[in-house]
């Protein structure tokens, strides 16, 4: 059992968006759907709750009504190894969302995700502070990573 959970509060479509990862992701797993009672205060039935697990990590997903929304002051960082993968979940997470400058974005139920390149997170580490701040102006320019353009600020010189 994992000590902290994720739980992410939605109006009314917490299990349209577990279905909508499980779309996103390789893998999700819906692991359970809980229901209001009769004690409200949605309707008897109405899904109250989904459980789903993305990667190894469990999320809760409350249908809570619309008293509370998502920001960016949250996000989701899902580290990608090949251009390909980072296109591939952008694309994906791009229908019906709002991109965002440096990776970032909001997928159309408000979540925010950063869509990184492992690449970006090494180069990040070098000692070498000039490369390190070609790389971040690179970054600073882009919407989507791109990882040979990052690259090429890494290498250029």
């Amino acid at each position: 059992m994992q000590k902290i959970t994720p739980f992410l509060w939605f109006d009314t479509n917490a299990r349209e968006a577990a279905e909508f990862y499980k779309s996103v992701f390789r893998d999700v797993k819906i692991l359970e759907t809980r229901y209001y009672s009769e004690a409200g205060p949605m309707p008897k039935g109405t899904v109250l709750t989904v459980s789903f697990e993305m990667f190894g990590q469990q999320f809760v997903g409350l249908n809570g009504g619309p008293h509370y929304q998502f920001t960016p002051a949250v996000s989701f960082l899902v580290d990608c190894e090949t251009q390909e993968e980072v296109d591939e979940y952008w694309n994906k997470l791009l229908e019906g969302g709002t991109p965002h400058q440096c990776g970032w974005i909001s997928d159309k139920f408000g979540v925010t995700w950063q869509i990184v390149p492992m690449f970006l997170s090494e180069v990040l580490k070098d000692a070498d502070s000039e490369r390190v701040a070609r790389v971040m102006r690179a970054m600073f320019q882009m919407v989507k990573l791109d990882i040979e353009g990052l690259r090429r600020a890494y290498e250029a010189g």
